[in-house]
C-alpha cells in the first residue's frame, strides 16, 4: 500500500491541531480556499461511518467541494487503530501531492499525527527464555545489582528507568541480550528512519482562554441534542452495532446509550457529556504541548495563521 520511494517528502506540509471545539474546522476551510490545500483528517473517531452528530463531523455543505480525506473509512463495528492511520495517510499524502496538490492535515487526535510524522517504533521482540534467566537474576541478586548491569551496557536507557521498576529493567537487559543492541540505539535508529519522512512541516496550533473553550463545548454539546444525537445513536442501535464496540464508547455515544437505557436523565447526560468533553481538552493540550515546534495562535488571530502559513510555502 505504501510506496517508501518518494520519501523524504520535500513538498510544504501544514498541520492544523487544537483541542475539540477550537474551530479547526472553519479555519481549516478557509486556508484551503487560499492555498489550495486537500484536507487529511487526524480524527480517530470521523473515520467511522454513521458517526456523524457525535464527532462533529464536517457536512458536505461545509467541505464547499473542497477534498476532505480519511473520513468515514470504516464501518462502527470494524478495527482501527494509530498503525492503520499511518499507512493509510502516508499513501494518501503521497496520491494528493503526485496530482501536485497541496496537503492540509487538521484534527486533534495526537496519537494519530504522531504516527504519522514520527511513525511508530517497530514492535521489539520478546524472548521468554532470557526473561526468565533475568527473574532468576533479580531473585537472587536484587534489582540493585540488574541495575547497575544495565548502567554498563546501556547508561541512556539506565537513567531513564528507575532502580525499582523491575519490569523495564528486565525489559531493557532482555533486550540486549535478545538482540545483541541498547534499547536506547533501537529508539535512536527508529527516530532516525523516521525523520526522513517529512523534511517541512509547518505545525499550527489554535488555542484560547480555557474558560472561552469550556463554553464553546457546553454550546456543542447542547447543539449535538438539538441536531438529532438521540437520535443518530437509535439508528446505530437499530443497525446492530453493539453498545460495547470501542466507537460506541467513545464520548457523546456512550453517554446517548446511558440516556437511552434510562440510566441517566437528560440534564445529567448532557452535564457528563460536557465535563468529559472539557477532560479530554485538557488531555489534548498535554499531548500537544510535548510536541516540539508548535507555532501557536489564539483562535481570534486568524490573520496571523493566515500570513504564518504564507510565509511557509512561498519561501521554501
Amino acid at each position: 500500500m505504501l510506496n517508501s520511494d518518494p520519501f523524504p517528502i520535500l513538498d510544504p506540509i501544514v498541520v492544523l491541531i487544537g483541542p475539540t471545539a477550537i474551530g479547526k474546522t472553519v479555519l481549516s476551510i478557509q486556508l484551503a480556499k487560499e492555498f489550495g490545500f486537500e484536507i487529511v483528517s487526524i480524527d480517530s473517531m470521523q473515520v467511522y461511518r454513521y458517526m456523524n452528530i457525535g464527532t462533529a463531523k464536517i457536512t458536505r455543505e461545509e467541505m464547499e467541494n473542497i477534498p476532505h480525506h480519511l473520513i468515514d473509512v470504516v464501518n462502527p463495528d470494524e478495527p482501527f487503530s494509530a498503525g492503520l492511520y499511518e499507512q493509510m495517510a502516508l499513501d494518501t499524502i503521497q496520491k494528493i501531492l503526485a496530482r501536485g496538490k497541496k496537503v492540509l492535515i487538521t484534527g486533534g487526535t495526537g496519537l494519530y499525527l504522531s504516527a504519522l510524522l514520527n511513525g511508530l517504533a517497530k514492535q521489539i521482540p520478546t524472548f521468554p527464555e532470557i526473561r526468565a534467566e533475568i527473574q532468576l537474576e533479580l531473585e537472587q541478586y536484587g534489582h540493585d545489582v540488574l541495575h547497575e548491569q544495565l548502567a554498563l551496557i546501556d547508561e541512556s536507557t539506565a537513567k531513564r528507568i528507575h532502580t525499582n521498576d523491575t519490569h523495564r529493567l528486565i525489559r531493557a537487559i532482555e533486550i540486549f541480550r535478545g538482540t545483541g543492541k541498547k534499547w536506547s540505539r533501537l529508539l535512536e535508529e527508529h527516530q532516525l528512519e523516521n525523520e526522513l519522512r517529512f523534511k517541512n512541516v509547518l505545525e499550527v496550533g489554535l488555542t484560547c482562554e480555557r474558560e472561552k473553550l469550556y463554553s464553546q463545548i457546553e454550546k456543542r454539546s447542547r447543539i449535538m441534542l438539538e441536531n438529532g444525537l438521540y437520535e443518530e445513536v437509535t439508528g446505530l442501535l437499530k443497525k446492530g452495532y453493539s453498545s460495547q464496540l470501542k466507537s460506541m464508547q467513545s464520548i457523546g455515544y456512550s453517554h446517548m446509550i446511558k440516556f437511552i437505557r434510562n440510566e441517566w436523565k437528560e440534564e445529567e447526560m448532557l452535564e457528563k457529556l460536557t465535563r468529559d468533553t472539557r477532560r479530554y481538552a485538557k488531555r489534548q493540550y498535554t499531548w500537544f504541548n510535548k510536541m516540539k515546534g508548535i507555532s501557536w495562535f489564539g483562535k481570534d488571530q486568524l490573520n496571523g495563521v493566515n500570513t504564518k502559513v504564507d510565509s511557509f510555502i512561498n519561501n521554501l
